[in-house]
């Protein structure tokens, strides 16, 4: 885990539950969740669309189960995944057992929806005793009208009552298997509901912000919930609910994690300075082309691209390689050391074979195979630039000897 976590607030020890292999709540790692777009009668549609959110990060996927044609389809999906299937459920108790019969590794129950006290404990039952998780899938847009109006709306205590409703029926027939979603469209309803279940509940949360809308808006409403939990020590597994391809959710909540140091960097995490003007190449033009080639590398690696040679690879000398634009040409650098000087237009490709050979024989004798001219090359770049943009750019030091004039005399 990276040392970032030890800056976030210690982690709500909470029950742990397996989701089929993947272990949520406890110590077990933040996992991230998504949900299929296809109709799931559709199975090879729909194995498509799942393998592509494990390629990017997902942990668990969800399908809706909400006609017999959906449940057949999950009888042929769920041995074929790379990844445990949960089945949504909504209206009909039905889909629930039909789900079990076809063996997904967990249920999404919305008590908002099914209502009936019997059902629900038939299904917690016949889930005990399958050794089948269920999430109570509490949600904003959909609580039961008497708990609405009892709350005065959706209130986060209206949304934590719901689950604790929930949850004691499933009691009642002993099945503690739970996992406990409580979402909002708005964040801080959102963030103010998840506080309270996480000082109400043992059970291990799943984070989300629900109908957040699609990008850019959506990635943020998402992040900012999420995110504040994360950083509280609240949440065990999370999912980014937006308009867009399921995938951008699934890489959002692995890039999310990364960024917090929650889980260990599996791709490309590409920082770049916003420009400014000393920068002597397009930053921005640059950054994007480098992104595009390094992500289909798929290499757990940091990659700076920063476009003064003054500041830039000081400033990025944490990560793993870098790119500094100097005049014409630009300073290659791995963690902040150059080891390459090349013209302006292979920047993005010096980039990429570099990235490569850290990824074949490791930073260490990368850094022994720099070019030993480098840094003097380097060196004179630094000063040309500092020669023509002018480092007292301010002009400090004749302000300082007014400042002196005017307090001395």
């Amino acid at each position: 885990m990276d040392v970032t976590a030890s800056a976030l607030s210690p982690r709500r020890l909470t029950r742990q539950i397996s989701v089929g292999s993947v272990k949520v709540g406890g110590n077990a790692p933040i996992s991230i969740q998504s949900m299929t777009t296809t109709k799931t009668a559709d199975v090879e549609g729909t194995l498509q669309q799942i393998y592509a959110l494990a390629a990017a990060g997902a942990d668990i996927v969800r399908c809706t189960c909400n006609e017999q044609a959906a449940a057949e389809g999950l009888a042929q999906i769920v041995p074929r995944s790379p990844v445990p299937i949960v089945a949504d459920i909504h209206f009909h108790v039905e889909m629930a057992l039909a789900a079990l019969e076809a063996g997904v590794q967990g249920l999404r129950l919305n008590p908002g929806n099914l209502r009936k006290p019997e059902e629900i404990k038939l299904v917690a039952s016949e889930a005990r005793d399958r050794g089948v998780p269920i999430r109570i899938g509490v949600n904003a847009g959909s609580l039961h009208p008497d708990i609405y109006e009892r709350f005065g709306g959706a209130t986060p205590e209206a949304l934590v009552e719901s689950a604790r409703i929930e949850l004691a029926y499933f009691e009642e027939v002993g099945f503690s298997d739970v996992k406990i979603s409580v979402k909002a469209s708005s964040v801080a309803t959102m963030i103010a509901a998840y506080r309270l279940a996480s000082e109400t509940f043992e059970h291990p949360l799943h984070l989300g912000v629900t109908e957040a809308g699609p990008l850019p808006g959506g990635l943020l409403k998402g992040t900012a919930g999420i995110a504040t939990l994360l950083a509280e020590g609240i949440g065990d597994t999370l999912r980014y609910s937006l308009t867009a391809d399921p995938v951008e959710e699934a890489r959002a909540g692995r890039q999310l994690l990364e960024a917090l140091g929650l889980r260990e960097r599996k791709g490309l995490d590409l920082i770049a300075c916003p420009s400014c003007g000393r920068a002597e190449v397009d930053v921005i033009k640059v950054a994007t082309e480098a992104q595009a080639a390094l992500s289909e590398l798929n290499l757990p690696i940091q990659v700076a691209v920063m476009g003064c040679v003054v500041n830039g690879p000081g400033e990025a000398r944490h990560a793993d390689l870098g790119i500094a634009a100097g005049k014409k040409r630009g300073h290659l650098f791995i963690q902040g050391q150059i080891v390459r000087v090349v013209p302006e237009d292979e920047m993005v490709a010096a980039l990429v074979d570099e990235a490569k050979k850290i990824a074949a024989e490791g930073i260490a004798a990368r850094l022994l195979a720099r070019d030993e001219s480098a840094e003097a090359e380097a060196e004179a770049d630094r000063a040309l630039l500092l020669d023509a943009k002018g480092l007292d750019v301010n002009h400090s030091s004749e302000r300082i000897e007014r400042i002196r004039h005017r307090t001395e005399g």
